[in-house]
């Protein structure tokens, strides 16, 4: 159980964790507070955009839809390595997922295959939107999986968890796919390296 990283200490985080980062507009005021509380926060959960195009997907990320308003994820890491702070504070990125997974991320131990949707992950998580066509065969470059592992670990790292608090959103939820095209134990390996 934390309480979520101030908006200064994340952009020191990101620094120190060897990130490029873009301030996106108002970021840092940005967020969904209103519908509801942010933190404890326990965990992150990473995403795919099933989008192209860095620049149209950072501002889907930061304005959200006519359905679902943003931000949608505190960070957006376009395809070059960049990671776009898009929102401070509650995001509609998570949704409803299963307990059962919470207790597991906060026990830092594997996730049972999720199986309700009986909880508010929007509270409880950071999240981070990768863009990707999220099809299984657009590409996921080099420096992309590695920014997804350093912003991952800056906040890992800020508030002393290990790799197993980081998941896909599919771990999260049996309604999403979400990343597809890696392995999230792979990403945690990488994350867990850093942290060494």
């Amino acid at each position: 159980m934390a309480t979520p990283i101030t908006a200064t200490a994340f952009v020191q985080a990101l620094k120190k964790e060897g990130v490029r980062i873009e301030e996106v507009r108002d970021w840092r005021n940005h967020n969904r507070n209103k519908q509801g509380p942010w933190g404890p926060v326990h965990g992150i959960v990473i995403h795919h955009t099933a989008t192209e195009g860095s620049a149209q997907t950072v501002d889907l990320i930061y304005d959200g839809r006519s359905d679902l308003p943003g931000p949608l994820a505190h960070g957006c890491v376009t395809k070059d390595g960049t990671v776009h702070l898009t929102g401070h504070g509650r995001a509609n990125h998570a949704g409803l997922g299963d307990d059962d997974v919470l207790r597991a991320v906060i026990a830092e131990r594997n996730t049972p295959s999720p199986n309700e949707q009986n909880s508010d992950g929007n509270r409880y998580f950071y999240g981070f939107e990768c863009e990707n066509l999220g099809d299984g065969k657009d590409s996921w470059p080099e420096e992309q999986l590695d920014a997804i592992a350093r912003a991952a670990a800056a906040l890992c790292r800020h508030h002393g968890w290990h790799a197993r608090s980081v998941i896909g959103h599919l771990e999260w939820t049996d309604q999403k796919v979400d990343p597809r095209g890696f392995s999230m134990d792979d990403l945690r390996d990488k994350i867990a390296e850093r942290l060494k």
